[in-house]
């Protein structure tokens, strides 16, 4: 089998030739215009030296450019590796130290601004729509391209990195038996009409979007819109006008920012989305009810884990369960006590995974000890807390390093910021423990206000008043951050630790002059 032969099969057959494969700010790119440009790449890849076991790093944003180097490279029986554009040049040391990679190709919005020194002895080429061209600009000479390499279905495929939130980023090795999995398990959670267009706002070196922006798409014979710059709000829904796309995939922050501009929902045709999926984060039952109230669309909730991808959700077919992430669609979940052994129906434990599953990750690049640690007994076990209903939902409690004790009693941040959300007059919110001699742990909780919401509302008090009844009164938080924006990793995701720092050093900025940067209540 081959990864890339799997996704580029659809587009092989005569009739799909004219369909489009992509849709971009330059216009639509057909299937046979896309398949052309995979064939050129690789050719001039091969004519570069480029063979099986190869690695090579791609420093591209999200592009046609990006998807069909991507495949060429597996194609040729190679292993691309992918991070985040974002990468200082500390991360990018790291990352090709770890891969060695035999060649780095880059797009145009990477060649110039690239820290060249950095690829000491690794050779550099642009990737244009016309195909490969050296530094000096001239275009690689190329014979057609070899036919596709013949892997076994647990060969490594491609590589992608961690954020890097916790230390340097991890490379996550992926064999080309994943997008069989993967694609099927994904399929049936979101049964593909052949009309459909897709969108993901994250960049594509993230496995989550990869998959649903690229690889589903085209393996499910179906369109994909490109989102080429950072996604903000209006980028996303003037995307989402200009290609008709029926399929959106983002982060809950993203859906939260959406929704904190009054009416925005009104100044775009949005008339063909038939549902959007929220995944990286938590998705609050408010946001959820907003969303669907405002933009007459459901909008699902899945988890992944940069090692699977997606791996619990509802979708048209299984509906939401009040605070649960959703039922397995393919790898099946277990909740494990310390002895990693399954625990009943209810109870809290660390969410796990069959590691049989042909989706999951052959093992971390260059870290053989990490590995087993996560595949231990059986189990790929990740370091979320969750609890699993008789029915197969999952509902996840948070990191188990993110919890924490206040009087004795274990706090999870995201119930509080749950019920944050829900007060209407907070687009976001992050809960962070502050220590405390007397109680373990004070709570701290920092906001990011709506627009046109008062100093009066913000004051830690009033917000305890407004929770009553919400959550327990011990629960509230004590210090409360008023921000403008919350800190953001590489791929969107709050910085717990950062904000953390922040507040405890008093240099939280404020959203408005009136408004104290840390306004805090009595402890209990």
């Amino acid at each position: 089998m081959n990864l890339a032969e799997e996704a580029l099969a659809p587009g092989h057959a005569p009739e799909a030739g004219g369909r489009v494969a992509f849709h971009t700010k330059r216009g639509p790119v057909t299937n046979a215009v896309f398949q052309a440009l995979v064939g050129r790449i690789s050719a001039g890849l091969a004519a570069r030296g480029i063979r099986p076991g190869d690695r090579v790093l791609l420093r591209m944003g999200n592009s046609v450019e990006f998807a069909a180097s991507f495949l060429a490279v597996i194609r040729l029986g190679a292993t691309p590796a992918l991070q985040n554009s974002q990468f200082g040049s500390r991360e990018l040391a790291h990352i090709i130290n770890l891969t060695r990679p035999a060649l780095v190709l880059s797009g145009e919005d990477q060649w110039r601004s690239d820290a060249v020194d950095l690829f000491a002895g690794v050779p550099r080429v642009l990737v244009t729509r016309a195909g490969l061209h050296d530094a000096d600009g001239a275009p690689v000479a190329a014979e057609p391209p070899p036919p596709p390499h013949e892997a076994r279905p647990d060969d490594p495929a491609f590589i992608v990195f961690t954020s890097g939130t916790t230390g340097q980023p991890k490379g996550i090795v992926h064999a080309h038996r994943w997008l069989s999995a993967l694609g099927d398990a994904n399929r049936r959670r979101i049964p593909p009409r052949p009309d459909d267009v897709a969108l993901a706002t994250g960049e594509w070196s993230f496995v989550s979007a990869l998959g649903h922006n690229v690889l589903f798409p085209l393996r499910n014979g179906i369109a994909a819109s490109i989102l080429e710059e950072r996604p903000t709000p209006e980028r996303i829904l003037a995307t989402i006008a200009r290609d008709g796309v029926t399929l959106l995939y983002s982060v809950a922050t993203l859906y939260r920012r959406i929704l904190g501009t009054a009416g925005i929902e009104r100044k775009y045709d949005l008339s063909r989305l038939r549902g959007a999926n929220s995944t990286g984060e938590p998705l609050e039952a408010s946001v959820r009810a907003e969303w669907e109230a405002r933009f007459g669309c459901p909008l699902w909730e899945h988890y992944g884990v940069s090692e699977i991808q997606m791996v619990l959700g509802v979708g048209p077919e299984r509906p939401a369960r009040e605070g649960a992430v959703g039922v397995s669609w393919g790898a099946r979940p277990a909740i494990l006590g310390e002895d990693d052994e399954p625990l009943p129906a209810g109870s809290v434990g660390t969410l796990a995974f069959d590691a049989s599953y042909p989706g999951l990750f052959l093992g971390y690049l260059g870290d053989e000890a990490r590995t087993k640690a996560a595949k231990r007994n059986g189990w790929y076990v990740t370091t979320d807390l969750a609890r699993m209903d008789e029915d197969g939902y999952v509902y996840i409690l948070g990191r188990a390093d993110d919890c924490f004790k206040s009087k004795g009693v274990l706090i999870a941040p995201r119930e509080i910021e749950e019920a944050l959300l829900g007060l209407g007059t907070i687009e976001e919110a992050c809960v962070f423990p502050i220590p405390d001699a007397e109680i373990g742990h004070r709570i701290g909780a920092a906001i990011v206000p709506r627009a046109g919401t008062g100093a009066a509302e913000l004051d830690a008090e009033a917000i305890a008043k407004a929770l009553a009844g919400r959550i327990a009164r011990f629960k509230c938080p004590h210090v409360v951050v008023v921000m403008e924006a919350l800190p953001k990793n590489v791929n969107g995701k709050t910085q717990r630790s950062e904000i953390a720092r922040m507040a405890l050093a008093g240099n939280a900025r404020e959203r408005r002059p009136q408004l104290e940067a840390i306004v805090a209540r009595p402890t209990p």
